[in-house]
């Protein structure tokens, strides 16, 4: 009976001691440091201008730091009414949309103008269009056209 009770214990203790569990404390995990924001400054005014047998495009304009565009175009075409105004619109990749909102005949109007940036240029877009609620858009802006022979040549700005 001594021999079954012995051998009973070691038994036991061998299961106790199965059953032991070492904790090991968690590892450490290090949080990487986290990436400066890249902050991107307002590049102050820009103007650019086109000129063609007497016909004059001007435009100048600002872009913030989430691409918004604010400034002033005036188409001042040999044969038409100048028109001027101010352009508000958004960078997209190499593409400037804006609208512009601007005074002719002494009535105001509201039209969409694309410009493809390029080499430092801005080149005017045209295309199919449609007016809704009296402002004139690009019906397809995929589908815009830029014609070089319409390209806006960087210019320091006037005071």
């Amino acid at each position: 009976m001594k021999k079954v009770s012995a051998i009973v214990i070691v038994m036991c203790s061998v299961f106790i001691s199965c059953k032991k569990e070492t904790t090991l404390p968690p590892p450490q995990i290090t949080p990487n440091p986290p990436k400066e924001a890249e902050i991107v400054e307002p590049a102050g005014d820009q103007c650019y201008t086109w000129n063609a047998k007497g016909s004059v495009i001007e435009m100048s304009f600002n872009v913030n730091s989430h691409q918004e565009v604010n400034g002033k175009l005036s188409y001042n075409i040999v044969g038409k009414d100048k028109n001027e105004g101010t352009l508000i619109g958004n960078i997209y990749g190499d593409t400037l949309i804006a609208d512009y909102t601007f005074n002719s005949e002494g009535v105001s109007s509201v039209r969409e103008v694309a410009f493809l940036q390029k080499d430092g240029t801005y080149i005017a877009g045209y295309g199919d269009i449609v007016e809704t609620n009296g402002k004139v858009s690009f019906k397809d802006r995929k589908a815009l056209k830029f014609d070089v022979k319409n390209t806006l040549t960087k210019v320091d700005c006037k005071e």
